[in-house]
Order: C-alpha cells, then structure tokens, then sequence
C-alpha cells in the first residue's frame, strides 16, 4: 500500500512546524518531506534533517533540472520540494507531511491529485503576533512583514481539505493526528486488503 501525502500550511507563527514534528514522534511510518532551501540554518537546525541547506546556484541547477515538485522564492530565501524524495517515500508505504504555503500547496495539488490537505489557523491576530515576536528568531522588520502576509495566507485556508484551530496545542494535535488516521481509513487504501476479504467470504 502506498504512502499518503498530508500538505499542512499555515501563517508564520501558528504552529504547524511543531504540530507536525509532535505528530511524526507520537505515530508510525509517517515522516516530513525534507525541503531544499538557500536560506541559512537556524541554530537549532540539522541539515539534511530539518532541510537541507544548499546555495543559491545550486537549487537553480536543480529548478533547471525539473526536480522541484514545487518551489517559491520567500522573503528572499528559496525553497522547494524534492520529487524524487517525496515519490521514494510514498513508494515505500510511508505517509509524507509535505509543509509548504497555499501557492505550493495548489501547485502541488495540481501535479497529485490524492493529497489531504490541512491549514493550521492560530486562535486570533493578536495571538499570532505575539507568538512571531516571542519566538526572538525574526528582527522587527520581518515580523511586521510575515503579519502582513498572514492575511492573505488565512484567506487561502476554504482552498483546503480540512482546518485545525492551533488555540490549545493538544487538542490541536489530537486533530491533526485524527486527520491522519481518516487518510488511512480510506476506501482506496485498504482496497486490497478487503478486496481479499470479500472474496475468501
């Protein structure tokens, strides 16, 4: 049975990245999409685990090549979308977390047609900004742009599958991971195996 490809997006500050990580240690065979990006590495980041840092001539090689299943330019950093990786990891039955913003998500969506997926809307603008500013990891400028932004991001959020409210992180995760279980409860997915139900019946 192949994998399943969650596309998750959100604003800035929301919480996806850490409703998609808690998701992939609390269950099985389920992974993040690692993305190529030109921006530089965090302090807390690992190559090749939370993305994998290459330069600019290099991704443009690779968007010249055709291996980007999406990508975008985002406040001056880009990033993008393996085809390769995301089509090996379905390949082997695992569920793939494909985080992107709305614009890779329709292109994505156009592209693969079976996708679920899920935006991630913070509780109020008021929470928002207070959550890009205490993260401490953006100067002055670059959150007033990311709330700027988040207007139009949350205007996509009728383009998707499903929407979780991030106000309680728990609940918001339990959502999330139900979301999930529904993906795999579904007819097309376990066709074989009832299949061979149906006919030893």
């Amino acid at each position: 049975m192949t994998g399943s490809l969650y596309i998750v997006s959100a604003a800035s500050g929301t919480g996806k990245t850490s409703l998609n990580h808690a998701v992939i240690e609390q269950m099985d065979n389920i992974k993040m999409s690692v993305s190529y990006t030109t921006r530089p590495a965090r302090v807390d980041e690992i190559d090749g685990v939370d993305y994998s840092f290459v330069s600019i001539d290099e991704f443009e090689k690779r968007i010249e090549a055709d291996e980007f299943l999406e990508y975008a330019n985002v406040f001056g950093h880009y990033y993008g979308t393996s085809k390769q990786r995301v089509a090996a990891d379905l390949k082997k039955g695992l569920d793939v977390i494909l985080e992107i913003d709305w614009q890779g998500a329709r292109t994505v969506r156009k592209k693969m047609l079976d996708t679920i997926s899920v935006f991630i809307l913070p509780p109020s603008r008021k929470i928002l900004q207070e959550r890009l500013t205490g993260r401490n990891q953006d100067d002055d400028e670059v959150i007033a742009r990311r709330l700027k932004m988040a207007g139009e991001e949350i205007a996509h959020c009728v383009e998707y599958d499903y929407l979780v409210v991030n106000a309680d992180f728990a609940i918001a995760l339990e959502d999330l991971k139900a979301i999930v279980r529904a993906g795999r409860c579904r007819r097309d997915k376990l066709q074989t195996a009832w299949k061979k139900l149906i006919d030893k019946g």
